[in-house]
């Protein structure tokens, strides 16, 4: 497909995915905007934090917690699955349940556990369910409008949540730095969006280069859990197959099996996500790795985020991802909203519990 042909787009993406990918750098300040006035209890004491979720409301808790490490001065963990680890108990510890619709069931579970081992808790939805037991324990609710797929709402599910931290005083204040990422986030779209041509468009031209390929997507440090959500985009939007791997641990394992088998290895491709923000040894790692990788015959290419400072090497990389995994949808000719292979096995799911 011709991704200059942008007449087709429309036809291929009925609900607008390009629309939600265009507005992320305004729904990222209207999150922080947003969680900065929202009602929140001036906890106190907190040692640890657990945040709740899955899917696309579970990389905006992975985002977060690679943001903050460096800064924080507690623990961040994420938790994608049912209950709550033993040690999650008590007021020390402040339990985040996300869930875009407010119906994740294992988000729910979550929830109950942090009510019955004692933990503060903040939910964040839409609403649904999660709202209702929420309203019901008298647990603060943190409700945001968006009518799309969890996925799109990326800047919710890292800005609301980072607005919670800070004004418990758990990180500095990111006020600067959220405007100065807005900001480059919206210089970066001039080269883009939808009407730059190829020629002149970075992310359309390595949808081109991922096109009919085993696409592997490698992170170091702040951009890890970039490598998650590039790898989770192209499955999603494109509904092709990718995976991702973090730098340094897959330098002790995945370098060792790059040999075989020799006739799929000209069929992959190994992106390295990089910035001006990197670790010295990960930059290094990153350039050696590729150049191993390359020698064994894998095809390759560097991606480069923009902005000196984490935050805006983070969200500017994660939007340069969501656009090339849009056009890589536009370029199999794919719907890029609609998720029928998760919509049947969550059906297959319920269907097996109420049998």
């Amino acid at each position: 497909m011709n991704l200059d042909d942008t007449s087709t787009f429309a036809r291929i993406d009925p609900q607008n995915m390009l629309a939600q990918i265009d507005s992320l750098p305004d729904q990222l300040q209207t999150a922080w905007t947003l969680g900065s006035t929202l009602p929140l209890p001036a906890w106190g004491g907190i040692a640890q934090v657990v945040i709740a979720g899955l899917g696309g409301s579970a990389i905006g808790g992975d985002l977060l917690s690679a943001y903050v490490g460096p800064i924080c001065r507690v623990p961040v963990v994420l938790h994608r699955d049912y209950g709550l680890p033993a040690w999650a108990r008590g007021a020390e510890t402040l339990v985040i349940a996300s869930s875009h619709s407010g119906n994740t069931e294992e988000t729910l579970s979550a929830f109950e556990a942090a009510l019955e081992q004692g933990c503060r808790i903040l939910a964040v939805s839409t609403g649904g369910d999660l709202a209702m037991v929420a309203q019901k324990a008298g647990v603060p609710w943190w409700r945001f409008e968006h009518h799309s797929q969890p996925r799109a709402a990326v800047g919710f599910s890292f800005g609301l949540l980072l607005a919670a931290l800070t004004r418990l005083e758990l990180v500095p204040d990111p006020s600067q730095a959220i405007q100065d990422t807005v900001a480059l986030m919206k210089a970066q779209q001039a080269h883009l969006s939808a009407e730059v041509p190829v020629v002149k468009n970075p992310a359309k031209r390595i949808a081109g280069q991922l096109m009919g390929r085993w696409v592997t997507v490698f992170g170091a440090g702040i951009l890890g859990p970039v490598a998650r959500r590039w790898k989770c985009q192209v499955n999603e939007l494109a509904k092709a197959w990718a995976q991702f791997d973090l730098l340094p641990e897959g330098d002790h394992n995945s370098l060792a099996g790059s040999m075989h088998p020799q006739e799929v290895l000209p069929r992959m491709m190994a992106l390295f996500l990089r910035g001006p923000a990197d670790h010295p040894r990960h930059r290094l790692r990153l350039d050696l790795t590729r150049k191993a990788l390359m020698l064994e015959g894998i095809n390759t290419d560097f991606i480069d985020a923009q902005g000196e400072h984490p935050l805006a090497n983070q969200w500017t990389m994660l939007h340069f991802g969501d656009y090339t995994a849009y056009y890589l949808a536009m370029a199999y000719g794919v719907d890029p909203t609609p998720v029928d292979a998760l919509q049947a096995f969550k059906k297959e799911m319920l269907a097996a519990v109420s049998g």
